[in-house]
């Protein structure tokens, strides 16, 4: 029960009793409310600084870890793109290039995944967002990595195939320089030494003495070694691969073949000997080029064993318009 307050009143002479007023009253209460809130702020304020359980505090060094981590973790996803990056770059403007095949256009490389959401497990979750949008670029890095391997598995074998591409092209004189007698006759029209007529030569005429070595021209397989073809006399062919083929004519009649059919020979292994069979004038070897079974210039293919002045001269000789040996 409230104590009741007096006061002496001068003016009656007399004790009066205290009357609070209302508004007086409201406004000590809101004030006494006011202190009373901030008080409480500050109170919860330094309890949570300094009356934090240890569980909440470790729950919150594991979140600021894993926020750590996740930073860390992206910054190393951007390095990685930068690295694949790179060598993609090196990929579509030099190797493939050189090999001759088709750059892999960025939308392929870079194209993310379609269909349903991958990332629906993660949704809802501490930095959703940020694991989100992580992991969405570590597939993608995946699947780069993986084209790219890909693509490196189809340059190693373009390039194996290039260096046996190299060393099958028929690029050397069947026979030597130093065997020749003369070169007898290009590709190109000559007179026929037979019918005095002009006719096309689609070969070249090596003349030089009988039993002279006559050379593979690039690695191949022997595809024929008879004397069953109209005019060529005992010949050889090679099967070089990639199209190519080389025809050996006129080989000596004793022991014409240095090898047999289906036999595998590399570029200058010794395959017959000079000679005269067949539609010939004299010991001499025709030598023939196909390309996709069309015959080529074979002036074309002998940057193997000459300088480029023996190339200049045996290019002047082979334009010559003369009478052909066979």
């Amino acid at each position: 029960m409230s104590k009741v307050k007096y006061y002496y009143d001068s003016e009656t002479l007399s004790y009066r009793k205290v009357e609070t007023k209302k508004r007086r009253l409201f406004f000590r209460s809101l004030l006494f409310l006011t202190v009373s809130f901030c008080f409480g702020l500050v109170c919860f304020f330094f309890a949570d600084m300094f009356l934090v359980s240890p569980q909440l505090k470790k729950s919150r060094s594991k979140a600021e870890y894993l926020e750590l981590q996740l930073d860390e973790m992206r910054e190393d996803v951007t390095q990685l793109s930068s690295v694949i990056e790179n060598v993609e770059d090196r990929d579509n403007n030099i190797y493939r290039i050189y090999f001759d095949a088709n750059p892999i256009p960025s939308e392929q490389r870079q194209a993310g995944f379609g269909g349903v959401n991958r990332y629906i497990d993660y949704e809802g979750g501490y930095s959703a967002k940020k694991i989100i949008e992580l992991k969405e670029a570590i597939d993608k890095l995946k699947k780069r990595t993986a084209i790219q391997s890909k693509s490196l598995d189809e340059i190693a074998a373009l390039a194996e195939d290039k260096e046996k591409l190299l060393t099958s092209i028929p690029a050397i004189q069947p026979v030597r320089n130093q065997d020749l007698t003369r070169m007898a006759s290009g590709y190109g029209y000559r007179t026929d030494p037979f019918n005095k007529t002009r006719k096309f030569h689609y070969g070249m005429d090596f003349t030089a003495p009988r039993g002279t070595p006559v050379f593979a021209t690039g690695d191949g397989v022997i595809l024929r070694a008879d004397a069953n073809s109209s005019g060529y006399g005992n010949h050889i062919r090679i099967d070089h691969g990639f199209g190519y083929i080389s025809l050996y004519a006129h080989l000596r009649s004793s022991k014409p073949y240095n090898v047999r059919r289906g036999q595998k020979v590399k570029r200058g292994d010794i395959i017959g000997y000079v000679g005269s069979t067949g539609r010939s004038q004299g010991p001499h070897l025709h030598y023939e080029v196909f390309k996709d079974e069309d015959r080529i210039n074979p002036i074309n293919f002998y940057y193997g064993n000459l300088t480029p002045q023996e190339f200049n001269a045996l290019l002047k000789k082979s334009q010559i318009e003369n009478i052909s040996l066979d």
